[in-house]
């Protein structure tokens, strides 16, 4: 076999792991984010299956980043609550940056500026991720779209028509 084929076969079998293992962790992750806003315990487990998240894919690092802004949430101190706040709002922010139309992380970024207290002034991107959400939502696989219903039918910032239009 030449080496130009072992390479290639090699590439392929590194990326069809890399596939599957994102296509595993998404789904956890998606869960474990829905379930982190209910309980503090729900959060700290969170933030362990994020916390040693080291790949390239940008939604999960933007999960990871909403892993430690919820840490933030239960801090005791107020200068830790601003630390981890800080901390997991630029791993959001960078994820955004590399893949600016992505709708998943345009989601966790509005529900973190949605829950976010307003002394953190976090909350300048909602209406634009709202809009890219709302635009985009038809062309997303079916699990996102569902991901993204359970959200909205939720969520205090999208308008009765909003929600209609992505529920019916």
């Amino acid at each position: 076999m030449s080496i130009k084929l072992f390479n290639l076969k090699l590439s392929f079998t590194i990326l069809m792991t890399f596939i599957l293992i994102v296509c595993q962790e998404l789904p956890n992750a998606r869960k474990a984010y829905i379930d982190a806003s209910k309980s503090q315990k729900n959060a700290e487990s969170f933030y362990d299956l994020m916390a040693n998240y080291n790949h390239e894919n940008e939604v999960l690092l933007a999960y990871k980043g909403a892993s430690i802004a919820l840490k933030a949430k239960y801090a005791k101190q107020i200068k830790l609550k601003k630390s981890f706040f800080i901390e997991g709002v630029t791993f959001i922010e960078k994820s955004l940056k590399k893949e600016p139309n992505n709708i998943e992380t345009r989601l966790i970024r509005l529900s973190i500026q949605e829950n976010s207290p307003k002394i953190l002034n976090y909350k300048s991107n909602i209406e634009e991720d709202k809009k890219i959400i709302l635009i985009n939502f038809d062309k997303q696989n079916q699990s996102l779209k569902v991901f993204i219903k359970d959200y909205i039918q939720q969520s205090t910032i999208f308008s009765e028509k909003e929600k209609k239009s992505i529920l019916n």
